[in-house]
């Protein structure tokens, strides 16, 4: 059964309520009556109406200020109010627009006049409540399917980071690099970023470009990457070409995450003291991604099995990047890994090999 309009008519004096409820009744409108400004106000937010028929002049709170009170709350502001009055002052009515009534009904009232007000008014709050519900409803949506689309772009993300891992390694596939090393060096990358205070667009996009730092690989010889001894000056020249190779092959991208990786391939060989490669940078002037990135390499890499080394432990390692700071790497970037030193524990535990045989260059030069 469809709900009949509730009207509220507010009235101190119960021969006008009476009067009101012998014209609402017969037109099949549900009728409630408060006898003050203070009952009506309770009674509109323990039950919300369609209409509310308000008189002026009444003791306590007087219909102007019920008026204002009603259309400044959120929960009561769309119900249309009428002010019944015996004011006939242009000031009085400008007064009741002020406090937010939507019409007027002058006393002594035309039975005509209340049924026409009213009837119009009780259109209005059912389209009002039909626009209100409408936008909630369209608002859960837009909420339900902005979640959707978050869902499946962190999926898309999640996926893209694979297939990056992925292809990676194949690059560097013929070095006997492992994903557990690519995924452990990149997630080192992005926690130490994450210490140094970087936002969580840039620690994502150091995420993304770090697994890229050797794709330069791809092009040196078999003879040169699988060769288990000491390199020959001649091949190392050849070795670290790779960085340069790497620029090259990420170069004149426009997604964000692959043009900080043409800078990791191109930096991460750079030292703090300018001893480093392809350009022999120094300080500051290396990127502050390819400081971060050879770190979170030469970290992993002394943890790690490789064919001429056992892996060292976990204090030899730090011991080795404490020894670097300030000639190997920045000593910001140092205090900032050593920071993190909790989150490097959980990554190295979460990204385990079956077994780790990369040829790490540096160690095999002159780390």
């Amino acid at each position: 059964m469809e709900k009949k309009p509730q009207i509220l008519v507010v009235d101190d004096e119960d021969r006008n309520l009476r009067l009101m409820e012998a014209v609402l009744l017969p037109l099949g409108y549900e009728v409630a009556f408060a006898r003050s400004g203070e009952e009506a106000l309770a009674q509109v937010r323990e039950a919300p109406v369609d209409v509310i028929l308000l008189d002026v002049m009444m003791p306590g709170l007087d219909g102007f200020e019920v008026a204002r009170i009603l259309k400044s709350d959120d929960r009561t502001k769309i119900i249309p109010v009428v002010m019944v009055t015996a004011l006939q002052e242009v000031e009085d009515r400008i007064r009741a627009l002020e406090a937010g009534a939507d019409d007027f009904l002058a006393k002594p009232v035309d039975k005509t006049e209340i049924r026409a007000r009213v009837a119009s008014l009780v259109k209005v709050k059912a389209y009002n409540d039909h626009m209100r519900n409408y936008s909630r409803e369209l608002e859960a949506e837009v909420a339900s399917r902005t979640r959707d689309l978050r869902e499946a772009f962190e999926k898309i993300k999640a996926m893209s980071l694979e297939a990056l891992y992925r292809l990676t390694r194949a690059a560097e596939y013929k070095d006997e690099d492992t994903g557990a090393h690519i995924q452990r060096m990149s997630h080192y990358s992005a926690a130490i970023a994450r210490t140094l205070g970087l936002n969580d667009q840039t620690v994502e996009y150091i995420l993304y470009a770090a697994p890229m730092h050797d794709i330069g690989k791809i092009g040196i010889p078999d003879r040169i990457l699988l060769k288990p001894g000491r390199l020959t000056e001649e091949e190392w020249v050849i070795m670290k070409q790779h960085t340069t190779m790497g620029g090259r092959i990420l170069e004149g991208s426009k997604a964000g995450h692959i043009r900080l990786g043409e800078i990791v391939a191109l930096t991460h060989h750079e030292k703090w003291d300018g001893s480093g490669y392809p350009l022999g940078l120094s300080g500051s002037k290396i990127p502050l991604v390819g400081r971060i990135v050879a770190i979170a390499d030469v970290f992993d890499a002394l943890m790690s099995k490789r064919p001429y080394k056992e892996a060292f432990s976990l204090e030899k390692s730090r011991g080795i990047i404490l020894e670097g700071r300030g000639s190997h790497f920045d000593p910001v970037v140092v205090d900032a890994f050593f920071a993190s030193e909790k989150e490097l524990d959980r990554i190295r535990e979460e990204f385990q090999d079956d077994h780790d045989s990369h040829l790490y260059e540096m160690n095999r030069q002159d780390f």
